[in-house]
């Protein structure tokens, strides 16, 4: 590849700006937000500029792939469908919140993996043309790594001038610049460049064999024996599975999904070889590679409805399975079909995406109704559910693990999917509260524009979450205790890297509990099997032989603290609470089924206590020290 020629680039971009004008506008509104937003002061919103950029971004690839479809399909009034495009992409503004919430950046994220691959099939909606379709993708592809190349290295040079002027001269260059400098060649430079790559006449794509030798090799030897890795590894856990009779560990649906990446981008990159003599592998490489993802789908649904059955439904969990339902879709599509159409794959992506970005079918209008059906059975267990609306628990005994899931809800839809999507289950107007806490106290000044008349987004949601603890009475559930006053605890045992195991016959080490992996591990030793289960509300279990051993860590806090046992004996110089290293016993218990002594000896343990009685344990190591009974 040739690096072009400044007057090349010049002619280029003039020709580039008269094929795509709205998309040169798009550009550019979207760098001058980005500016303003580097260069702005803590006082603006920062929401509306982030907005600004999002819809920039979508109604460039909105106007983009509209274009290339009017000019393949030769629409005599393509100026108006351009221009209709166009205002549809600036009205996508609207579909965001005043204040930004996670949701937001996930529906912008949908609605852009849409649009993008709305781009790479806008000019060929038509029947067959598959040759040129891929040849037209491949240019894009290509021309996009060109122009990442030619973007970085302007930008490193250029950043390199300024800072060497900035030493030299004492210029006291502020570092937005840098920022600054980074917007204006990746939103204005790099969009122009690639622009000017796509193909003008994608007519004469299907008669063009040209194929790059790099990318089989690339394709041949590292991305098909990668996929293949994966698929052995997943298989072999599968069969472990079906053994053992265990629920797949959540995780395992990301490996599943790699494999598909990986093999579906294989068989992509070298679909134009498979007619070719001495090719015909590729057809059955890729049949095989759909045969084998069948398994893999069972496996993949069992993952997804061990977390969402005991947890519900979360943007993150119903993308999961939108993501299975796709790949189970394109599966058997490729399996049952003779027509073999890869274009089925970009469109389908691209009509899923579009699906769980907005509507009641959406991933956020779903997942908001998982959570308050699982928010609204915790107050109807404890009779504070009146006429589908919510009341407070203030002065309701309820469990610490009810009252801390059912703040964990409150906080999903304050800082994940906003308040108002607890509306329909509160007999308060929540629209007049967020208002009123989103609003300054004191009116803005004459002359102040009401967006600057606004809080800290950030402070807002906080500001948010306070009034609902208090609203529904669960300000005592905070894990970090806000609302009562709270002492940190640190107790260790001397030694703790020297284990004795005097009487015993195993020594089994759990470490961190936040660092345990989700689903159970087993272990074999002779004919004893060992079963640990994922720590539950600080309830470690062991099954042994099917005996079940628990220990229930938060029982030792309060014997800890206890007078009798002279804990203040054993204190510690610490930079932050209480420190204290105490004799082993002390952290230790000791349970016994039938057949087995089972003794849980703790290294350390870090908990803290409220005022008001609540306990919450924030790090625990150790080991379990198991004998076999005679």
């Amino acid at each position: 590849m040739k690096f072009p020629s400044i007057n090349n680039l010049a002619d280029s971009a003039v020709q580039t700006l008269r094929r795509f004008p709205l998309e040169a506008f798009f550009a550019l509104a979207g760098t001058i937000a980005a500016t303003i937003y580097i260069n702005s002061n803590e006082e603006l919103p920062y929401s509306f500029f982030t907005k600004m950029m999002m819809t920039a971004n979508l109604g460039l690839l909105l106007s983009l792939a509209t274009t290339l479809y009017t000019e393949n399909k030769h629409i005599k009034r393509h100026i108006l469908v351009r221009l209709a495009a166009a205002l549809l992409g600036c009205c996508l503004f609207f579909v965001f919140n005043h204040q930004l919430h996670t949701a937001d950046y996930t529906r912008f994220f949908l609605f852009s993996l849409a649009f993008h691959l709305l781009v790479s099939f806008a000019a060929f909606t038509g029947k067959g043309r598959l040759k040129g379709f891929w040849q037209f993708n491949k240019t894009l592809f290509l021309r996009f790594l060109a122009s990442v190349l030619f973007s970085a290295v302007l930008y490193i040079g250029l950043a390199a001038a300024i800072g060497a002027s900035n030493f030299l001269f004492n210029l006291h260059i502020e570092g937005k610049v840098f920022g600054i400098l980074f917007c204006w060649i990746a939103g204005i430079f790099n969009t122009v460049f690639f622009l000017a790559g796509i193909p003008a006449g994608i007519a004469g794509l299907d008669d063009d064999d040209t194929y790059p030798k790099g990318l089989k090799i690339f394709t041949q030897y590292v991305l098909i024996p990668l996929a293949s890795v994966y698929v052995v590894i997943l298989l072999a856990y599968e069969i472990k599975i079906l053994i053992q009779w265990n629920l797949p560990k959540g995780a395992v649906s990301m490996l599943i999904l790699g494999y598909a990446v990986f093999g579906m981008l294989s068989i992509l990159l070298i679909y134009p070889l498979r007619e070719q003599e001495g090719n015909r592998w590729i057809k059955t490489y890729a049949r095989s590679f759909y045969f084998l993802l069948v398994p893999l789908l069972v496996l993949l649904f069992l993952a997804i409805a061990s977390r969402v059955l005991p947890y519900g439904i979360t943007p993150s969990r119903y993308l999961l399975i939108a993501l299975a339902v796709w790949l189970a879709f394109v599966t058997f599509y490729f399996l049952l079909s003779r027509k073999q159409n890869i274009k089925i794959i970009p469109i389908s992506l691209c009509m899923f995406a579009l699906f769980s970005a907005y509507g009641p079918q959406g991933a956020f209008s779903v997942s908001k109704y998982s959570q308050r059906r699982i928010l609204t059975g915790i107050f109807k267990k404890y009779g504070a559910l009146k006429d589908g609306k919510l009341s407070s628990l203030k002065n309701i005994k309820v469990t610490e693990r009810d009252g801390q899931d059912a703040l964990e809800r409150v906080r999903y839809f304050v800082f994940d999917n906003g308040l108002a999507g607890l509306q329909p289950c509160l007999g308060r107007n929540i629209y007049k509260v967020i208002d009123s806490i989103g609003k300054i106290n004191n009116k803005a000044s004459a002359g102040e524009s009401p967006l600057i008349a606004r809080r800290d987004e950030y402070t807002v949601k906080y500001d948010e979450m306070e009034w609902m603890k208090n609203y529904l009475g669960l300000t005592r559930f905070e894990r970090d205790g806000a609302g009562a006053d709270v002492s940190s605890y640190f107790f260790s045992t001397k030694n703790s890297q020297l284990q004795t195991i005097t009487g015993y016959d195993y020594l089994l080490n759990f470490g961190d509990s936040y660092y345990i992996a989700e689903g159970d591990s087993t272990i074999k030793e002779g004919n004893v099997i060992i079963r640990q289960q994922t720590p539950s509300n600080h309830v470690y279990t062991l099954l042994l032989n099917n005996e079940k051993v628990s220990f229930d860590v938060k029982t030792l806090t309060d014997s800890l603290l206890n007078a009798k046992n002279k804990p203040g004996v054993y204190k510690q110089t610490a930079y932050e609470g209480e420190s204290y290293t105490v004799p082993k016993q002390m952290l230790s218990i000791t349970r016994q089924t039938q057949h087995f002594k089972v003794t849980l000896q703790l290294g350390d343990l870090r908990f803290t206590k409220s005022s008001d009685n609540i306990t919450d344990i924030h790090a625990v190591s150790g080991y379990y020290l198991i004998a076999a009974l005679r």
